[in-house]
């Protein structure tokens, strides 16, 4: 695997270079609202809602998220959204979204990024209950590959839950939202994240990494096959103090294997943290549960999917929940407009 593993490192040197070059460009507006016929809603956030819409000129589906600049400023996140931006545009990797158009107007500004049409992992989880080890394998081995890629770019995700992960046409993943991701060289200090995966260090507000990712890997890879995650409560300091406690308990029918990967996962202490160690990922790769994967497939889509969603079009929303419709908003004026300059 050395010499295999060799060449996969000078493949993930050249995309960080990608990215880096991406990032310092400067990237002008490529398309307007004009050029999207909307559809209907696919989500809502904090800041803002997700449309599904159809591209006039290609007839090409995209998910469109409309962030209104109003919340943005209220909620004091525009460097984070111009961080995601800046990342979306950026990205370059199978298992993980990517900026298509970019755009704003006078009340919003829009992220045109690929209509992923299996729905959320979040969907799919819920109503089996749980995945069988082999699924939570097959998904486990892309997020840490997409996570492999994210650490080499010197990005830290920061959001990962199965809301965040998207089922393509074909079975295979794409991580979705990079509103938390953060380029960072050393720590950084955020507290920012979900309750339930939120790694312990974030909680006691030490300075950390790309570590962070990893414990959240754990959490996951917990709630695929259990079906809910090792720390909840109803109240989230309750579920605060059990991660910095760091006990839980796995069901009864977890292989030896996957509870010998958790626990290397969901330490506390991260100098005996996977993927915090000497060997990084390999510790992920070289670990008996993955010992069938075959890394190189799961890269190149070449490995049967355990689940292909059903879809029936190329704009099929039936993957995803419904939601009541909103109205884009207008305004005469630019607002915001020193504020979203560099937009």
């Amino acid at each position: 695997m050395s010499k295999h593993y060799e060449q996969y490192s000078l493949y993930l040197r050249k995309l960080h270079q990608d990215f880096i070059d991406s990032w310092n460009e400067k990237s002008e507006s490529n398309a307007v609202l004009s050029d999207f016929d909307r559809y209907k809603v696919l989500g809502t956030g904090a800041f803002g809602v997700v449309y599904l819409v159809k591209h006039t000129s290609s007839g090409k589906y995209y998910a469109m998220k409309a962030l209104e600049k109003e919340k943005v400023v209220k909620l004091k996140q525009i460097e984070h959204s111009y961080y995601e931006k800046k990342i979306l545009c950026g990205l370059n990797f199978p298992f993980v979204v990517y900026m298509k158009y970019f755009f704003k107007d006078n009340v919003y500004i829009y992220f045109i990024l690929p209509f992923i049409n299996g729905g959320e992992m979040f969907t799919h989880l819920r109503r089996m209950g749980k995945f069988e080890e082999t699924a939570a394998k097959f998904y486990g081995a892309q997020v840490i590959l997409a996570l492999e890629y994210l650490h080499a770019c010197e990005l830290v995700y920061r959001d990962l839950k199965p809301e965040n992960i998207l089922i393509d046409r074909t079975g295979y993943i794409k991580i979705t939202d990079f509103g938390f991701c953060k380029w960072i060289r050393g720590r950084t200090w955020t507290l920012c994240g979900t309750p339930e995966y939120l790694a312990p260090e974030i909680i006691l507000s030490k300075g950390y990494g790309m570590s962070v990712d990893w414990w959240s890997l754990g959490i996951l890879l917990f709630e695929m096959s259990a079906g809910h995650p090792p720390f909840f409560a109803s109240d989230p300091m309750r579920i605060y103090e059990k991660i910095v406690a760091g006990k839980y308990r796995c069901p009864g029918h977890f292989t030896t294997e996957l509870k010998d990967l958790i626990s290397h996962v969901l330490q506390v202490d991260i100098t005996r943290r996977y993927g915090n160690l000497k060997d990084g990922v390999l510790d992920f790769k070289n670990h008996k549960w993955f010992k069938e994967i075959d890394w190189d497939n799961i890269l190149n889509s070449r490995i049967h999917p355990p689940f292909v969603p059903k879809i029936k079009s190329p704009g099929d929303t039936t993957n995803f929940d419904p939601f009541e419709e909103e109205k884009i908003k207008e305004s005469p004026v630019c607002l915001f407009e020193d504020e979203f300059a560099d937009f």
